[in-house]
């Protein structure tokens, strides 16, 4: 079977002109410097880094809206920025900070505007329509104009209609930037759900730690636009997402806790923000110590920030062994 996306040496630069005086000087800037890399059919991959290390550049030339300096790339089969027309009926796209839909015409048009563009049949449309609009709860807002949903409205809508055409590959970026709590993991539920079911390849961008751990089940870092770790959600999480962060807040003022592996980063009032090393100490017996100490009225445990974690990854990468790959075989993240 054919990867679902393959890259080779791929690179993009950009020519920057700064005007010096009566003179313009250019310079030439390396966006992307020879990422090379494959993904299966069917795999979910986060492809992250800091803000500049080339995320967004590398999702446009593998949709062809850039092309590239050197290097190859193909996506299902299709190099993308040679046969773009034809790769747009393949894959979908989103853009957490812009909008395929029309602003100020509701989703229900956008539907038929897009079933119109990629040719689809009318039988085919309406099925597939109906059943989007009842999976991604669409139907309550569904003739209300886009310049007045909520942005977790108009995220899942624009999800919804990326996958309109049946897609064999989607490419989010930044999906669920802005939204709420509720309608980030809401939005995660339903990607991951269709990456299973429906077998759809997922290549997704994000600043969220949450979205890579619910949505992929493997992460692939860069840096300077280069590839400085691809490997396992399983194994990434086990080795930088050991720290966990503890928001409680207390009727009254509770005991002192002292326990190892446990850090107090916050105090004010009957409030507490505690770090805890789940590699020194398991978030049960903290749990279990947290209640004890005092009446809890309100308790959150969040990761720390991906900035953190991706920092930590360039300070330490990880070396697998050929024990660590012998564990992983066959074990699907849950």
């Amino acid at each position: 079977m054919e990867n679902a996306v393959s890259a080779v040496q791929l690179a993009k630069n950009f020519v920057l002109k700064k005007r010096d005086g009566l003179r313009w000087t250019e310079s030439e800037v390396k966006a992307v410097d020879g990422i090379t890399l494959s993904i299966e059919r069917g795999q979910s991959v986060a492809f992250i880094g800091p803000n500049g290390a080339g995320k967004s550049t590398t999702i446009k030339m593998l949709t062809g809206i850039l092309h590239p300096s050197s290097g190859q790339a193909t996506v299902l089969g299709c190099v993308p920025w040679k046969e773009r027309t034809r790769l747009a009926k393949r894959i979908g796209v989103v853009f957490g900070q812009r909008s395929q839909l029309w602003y100020h015409l509701p989703p229900r048009d956008t539907f038929e505007l897009l079933s119109k563009i990629y040719e689809i049949k009318k039988d085919v449309f309406l099925s597939q329509r109906d059943m989007l609009i009842e999976r991604f709860q669409l139907a309550e807002f569904l003739d209300t104009p886009v310049r007045k949903l909520s942005l977790g409205q108009r995220m899942r809508a624009e999800v919804a209609c990326s996958l309109l055409h049946s897609p064999e590959v989607i490419f989010l970026d930044e999906p669920t930037i802005g939204l709420d709590v509720i309608a980030r993991q809401e939005l995660r539920d339903l990607i991951r759900e269709w990456n299973r079911e429906k077998g759809v390849t997922v290549f997704l961008t994000s600043h969220d730690a949450g979205d890579i751990q619910h949505v992929a089940k493997r992460v692939v870092v860069i840096n300077h636009g280069r590839v400085v770790l691809d490997d396992r959600v399983s194994r990434v999480r086990r080795q930088y997402l050991s720290e966990k962060v503890l928001s409680v807040k207390y009727a009254d003022m509770p005991e002192s806790i002292a326990l190892e592996g446990v850090k107090t980063l916050k105090e004010s009032g009957h409030a507490f923000r505690f770090e805890v090393d789940t590699l020194a100490i398991p978030i049960e017996k903290v749990m279990t110590e947290i209640m004890r100490i005092g009446s809890v009225v309100d308790i959150t445990i969040e990761d720390p920030p991906l900035e953190e974690v991706i920092a930590h990854i360039y300070s330490a990468p990880p070396t697998a062994t050929e024990e660590d790959e012998d564990e992983e075989t066959g074990a699907e993240d849950e």
